[in-house]
């Protein structure tokens, strides 16, 4: 299943096409251009047949580029593995409660720009730097927090400074084993660098491919190049058979509590370290005044018996 530049023929809208265009995407001779660099647009390329793998890798082939400055820029792009297919939403184009896998290129810092409106500025265990690439899994009941750019519901990701390059840019999905594993290359030194790695997640099978973008008051082109999927061979083990043989019937993620159990554990970690760092000045303040006075002390009993 692959849609490039060479096979343009094979996006569209007649019943042969394994593909589908939906809201202002458009196929030009080099890409499918999801949206314009205009505001208020959003578009989509569905995949009109499902992955029965159990294994598999995605190499997705894309390109944001637009007039719009550093973070006057958005909104960005996903990459899906979902059971609805053709659904416009507020999700990057695609809807919200979605059941499957989002990865998302987010360019704008919503949750940023808001808390500065507030005059709150982020900590810098929560700083992050925009473009962003993150994942979800949702079950059909799970919303993506938008004004937080995902963060309640992200199982990790990676910045990627992908806006406006002269060198190809990529992601690289790949689930095995029930492990999720997300890469990209956008240095153009055709090198994968690590962004996710996480294990336990339930993806079942029969779901279907797609990849949209939206723009709102700000804007980008967002275009998607190629879109490749490959089958993988892996050997398993009679033990890894038996774990394995239930059917998955709904998206999930084994860890998902202790991931959250991290970042809250690195939150406290933080406040434990300012905590510890301004308890020990304070001793250490204690502990010269302290020795002032004792040196003051014998300094005047020194000069008494001078007398």
């Amino acid at each position: 299943m692959c849609v490039t530049n060479n096979v343009c023929s094979g996006v569209g809208s007649s019943s042969s096409s394994h593909w589908e265009l939906m809201g202002d995407a458009m196929v030009t001779t080099e890409q499918v251009r999801l949206t314009t660099d205009m505001q208020s647009k959003q578009g989509a390329v569905w995949s009109r047949i499902p992955c029965h793998l159990r294994d598999w890798e995605l190499q997705v082939h894309f390109k944001i580029h637009g007039q719009g400055k550093k973070n006057l820029n958005g909104d960005g792009l996903a990459i899906w593995y979902t059971k609805e297919r053709m659904q416009k939403g507020p999700v990057f184009g695609n809807q919200d409660l979605f059941t499957g896998l989002g990865v998302f290129v987010d360019t704008y810092p919503n949750e940023e720009k808001h808390l500065e409106a507030q005059k709150t500025r982020y900590t810098t265990r929560t700083q992050r730097i925009f473009p962003f690439v993150l994942a979800m899994v949702g079950n059909g009941s799970i919303s993506y927090d938008h004004e937080r750019d995902g963060r309640p519901t992200e199982l990790g990701g990676c910045n990627a400074m992908v806006r406006n390059l002269n060198h190809d840019t990529f992601i690289f999905i790949r689930y095995v084993r029930r492990r999720l594993t997300i890469m990209i290359d956008i240095d153009g030194q055709h090198e994968w660098r690590d962004c996710l790695d996480i294990p336990g997640v339930r993806l079942p099978q029969g779901y279907y491919f797609g990849a949209s973008a939206v723009t709102g008051d700000l804007s980008d082109n967002h275009d998607v190049i190629s879109l490749k999927l490959y089958q993988l061979t892996v050997l398993r083990s009679e033990t890894e058979e038996k774990e394995e043989e239930d059917e998955i019937t709904l998206p999930s993620v084994d860890n998902m509590d202790l991931l959250k159990m991290g970042e809250n554990e690195e939150g406290w970690s933080s406040i434990a370290m300012f905590f510890t760092i301004l308890f020990s000045m304070l001793g250490c303040f204690l502990l010269i005044v302290v020795g002032l006075i004792v040196y003051s002390h014998w300094n005047e009993n020194r000069r008494k018996r001078f007398y």
